[in-house]
Parts: structure tokens; sequence; C-alpha cells
């Protein structure tokens, strides 16, 4: 069911949204969590998409804050809340909210939010593109207990990971970070089985890739050793090398999907590494609310060496 609300109010939102669950008898007590996806209007339908595949996982309350800039001089064109409500068939195993801001009342997001979340339930925010540069310190991040942002949308992917570590609060993620999780889970697993001191390491990936460079600072950071950057034609990470006293743990990975495990006097093995969508990041970062201290760590931790060309 969809309702279409133009020149609204949240207050009357919220009457909507209590009028429409009622006609098809939808409850909210099934939803875990408020998930605030503030974007523009480029990106909302993508963004949108991804966040009600997530409701599959986790059943919530969508509220897509869409920001737009007035095209008329008169003060009804400029200043107003339009709204679409979401529920039952249309929106998946929970609510969608799009609300789109005009004029002043882009400056007021935080106000236009609170009353439309359920209450009790931990809010999320996730901004697909141009997260602000303090995002705690954001009107909707502040009301968030987690905040996720994505480094690659930035104009300079490597050099915002500098502004994300100044300003980092606990809650914050990135999603440039989200997608190194079946790395980092791969390379403890070698080294699980190969305990061998390592005396260097090298990220190759295309350039300016964020999640190579936080890859790179989190082994810096784990393990104490200098990590070369280098470049290579991609997609995103494509290898990684680990320096041991017993010989190279080397992965694989030339195509983003399948890549290849080398551990020294052991057979290579094939090991399944796809790029996700954004859909199963979100999903991933969903699984868990509090602080990210490893992220934080590896965020923090200041490149040791310059990157090297292909």
């Amino acid at each position: 069911m969809r309702t279409e609300l133009t020149d609204t109010t949240s207050s009357k939102v919220n009457r909507a949204l209590l009028e429409a669950r009622r006609a098809i008898g939808s409850p909210t007590m099934g939803l875990v969590l408020n998930l605030v996806v503030v974007t523009d209007e480029e990106n909302a339908y993508d963004a949108i998409r991804a966040a009600s595949e997530t409701s599959r996982e986790h059943p919530c309350r969508i509220i897509a804050v869409i920001k737009r800039t007035a095209r008329s001089s008169h003060k009804l064109r400029r200043d107003r809340l339009d709204a679409e409500l979401r529920v039952g068939s249309d929106a998946g195993t929970g609510e969608i909210l799009l609300l789109r801001l005009h004029g002043a009342l882009t400056e007021q997001a935080g106000s236009v939010v609170l009353p439309l979340l359920v209450p009790d339930a931990p809010v999320v925010a996730w901004w697909p593109a141009d997260a602000p540069a303090d995002p705690a310190r954001d009107q909707l991040g502040a009301l968030a207990q987690r905040r996720i942002t994505d480094a690659e949308a930035a104009a300079d992917p490597v050099a915002i990971l500098d502004t994300r570590a100044a300003a980092y609060a606990p809650g914050d993620t990135d999603l440039a970070w989200t997608r190194l999780t079946p790395w980092r889970s791969l390379l403890a697993a070698a080294l699980d089985q190969k305990p061998l001191p390592v005396t260097g390491a090298a990220v190759e990936s295309e350039p300016g890739n964020a999640s190579a460079e936080l890859l790179a600072r989190w082994l810096e950071d784990r393990l104490g050793v200098s990590v070369a950057r280098v470049a290579t034609d991609g997609p995103v990470i494509t290898r990684v090398r680990l320096d041991t006293t017993g010989g190279e743990i080397r992965v694989d990975r030339p195509d983003g999907v399948l890549a290849t495990l080398v551990l020294p006097g052991s057979p290579d093995r094939k090991v399944a590494l796809k790029i996700r969508s954004s859909a199963e990041l979100i999903a991933e970062e969903l699984r868990r609310l509090d602080a990210d201290e490893i992220y934080a760590s590896a965020l923090r931790c200041r490149p040791a060496q310059a990157s090297l060309s292909a």
C-alpha cells in the first residue's frame, strides 16, 4: 500500500502511517530498528532498493531523507515536506517512508525525522554519498547509535579516511571497511594455519581504493610491519602478500570473484571472495550496533610507506 502526502508535516505523516497499517493489519512490533538513509534524488533509488533488501534480514522502518533544492521563489514551493509511505507488500518486511525536504527544511532534518522513529528501537544512519565530515555531530547522525558512511563515494576516497579518523566517534563505520571482512577473515585464517613471523607485506589494488588503504593500515596496526601499496588495473583489491620467515603467504583475486590462497608448503586453494552488493554490506553492519574498536584502530593508523606504482 502506498500513500502520498504533499506539503505535509511529521504529525500528518505519522497519522497516515497509522491509518495505512490499520488498513492492511500490519503492526509495528516486528520492527527491530530504524534505518535512516540520507541521500539525494540521484542516489535515492539504488539506496532505497538496497535498504529494502536488507530489511529481509533486519525488519526495520526505513526513513529515506531526500534533500531537494527549490526551483521557485514561492514559499510553498521553497519550504515544504513531501512524503511517500509504503507498507505491506510495497515495503518488503518493514516500512518505508520517503521524505523529500525542500528549501530551508533541509536544515531541520533532525526535527522532521525524530517524531517518525519507531520508539525504543535502535537508530542507524546511512549516507550512501555526500556524508558529513563529522557524522556524529550531524543532526541525523546524533539520533543514531550506528553511523554508516562510504569513503568510496567521496571525490578522494583515500584522503577522506583521514577526515573520518579525525572525527571518529564510537558507532562510526564505513562500507570501505565492511568490504574487507572476507579479506581479513581469510588472512587471519591463513596465519592461524601458518603461524610464522611476518616481516613485510603488500596490498595491490586499483589506484585510490579506500578499502585497500584500510586493509594496509589494518595489517600495519596488527602486525607491526610496513605495508607497500601497489597500484594495479583492478578491479578493487587484486592481491595481498605477506612475507614470512617461512615463505610468502599470498591471496590473489584478479577478477573480483574467485581468489587463490597460497601458503608455504601447501597446495594452492581456490576461495570464494566475490565483490558484495550494498545490501549485503548494510545487512552485515546492522548485525552489530556497538563500537568497532578494530576499525577505529586501523583508521587511525598512519601509513608507514608511500604508495608504489605498478
